[in-house]
């Protein structure tokens, strides 16, 4: 039987105990049904898992006892990648983050471009996305056995995005006057983080590719066929893992 798997943030933990509360309480109890004495799984996002049973139930919360740390379904991937993309629009940038999750991504970033599908009215529709995305993550990290939930980072601007991430290995990717992934990513030492920047649907601007090669960053182009956005950012984070990381 597959493992019942829940989340609580790291200060919901004390020494042997752990309180659901929220969404996750409601899911035990009304969804699920578990009762006193039931075995369940926890983790906590930030890559550790608990072996727990259910030893109290009150109106809005769910009190889980004799909790043991072990090993998650799943080990990390030993490359730290960062996949930043383009702001797109509804379900797709939904599907990024939770494919990249399920890929092992270590963190999201959203960047707006001058060719984004779509552009932020205020801070507050942008905290509304991220916290659905978030939300997404924690999802997916659920159902696919990790026990980190990626990052989703506020969105940033393009500038700020190319000038970050110095000591990483940095690929562009652009429909356009880049080098196959391979010759870009040869490195005489073993690569262990790599920050991986994807376009929107309407792809770069001459200005900003001419901005990230000044800034330092490898130019990849995929090949021969423009991808969608959405495509491109899980092609690219399979293609990475693959290369440095757990996708063989």
């Amino acid at each position: 039987m597959s493992r019942r798997r829940f989340f609580a943030p790291p200060e919901a933990f004390n020494k042997q105990s752990i309180i659901l509360t929220g969404d996750e309480a409601k899911h035990l109890r009304n969804v699920l049904r578990l009762k006193v004495g039931d075995e369940v799984y926890v983790f906590d996002g930030a890559g550790k898992e608990f072996k727990c049973t259910v030893v109290g139930m009150r109106r809005d919360e769910v009190e889980l006892g004799n909790c043991e740390e072990i090993e998650p379904p799943y080990s990390e991937s030993p490359l730290s990648l960062t996949l930043a993309v383009a702001l797109l629009k509804g379900e797709k940038f939904d599907l990024v983050v939770q494919k990249a999750t399920e890929l092992g991504v270590t963190k999201v970033i959203p960047v707006t471009t001058r060719f984004a599908d779509i552009h932020l009215r205020d801070s507050s529709d942008a905290e509304k996305r991220v916290s659905r995305w978030r939300r997404i993550a924690l999802e997916a990290a659920k159902q696919c056995g990790r026990a980190r939930v990626p990052d989703i980072a506020t969105p940033i601007s393009f500038e700020s995005m190319i000038l970050d991430n110095e000591q990483s290995l940095r690929l562009f990717f652009s429909e356009r006057d880049g080098d196959g992934l391979e010759s870009s990513t040869r490195a005489t030492g073993p690569i262990t983080s790599v920050v991986a920047l994807v376009g929107s649907e309407g792809g770069w601007s001459d200005e900003e590719i001419e901005k990230a090669k000044a800034a330092g960053w490898q130019i990849v182009t995929l090949g021969g066929r423009i991808l969608r956005a959405e495509t491109a950012a899980i092609a690219v984070s399979v293609l990475i893992q693959h290369l440095f990381g757990d996708v063989k």
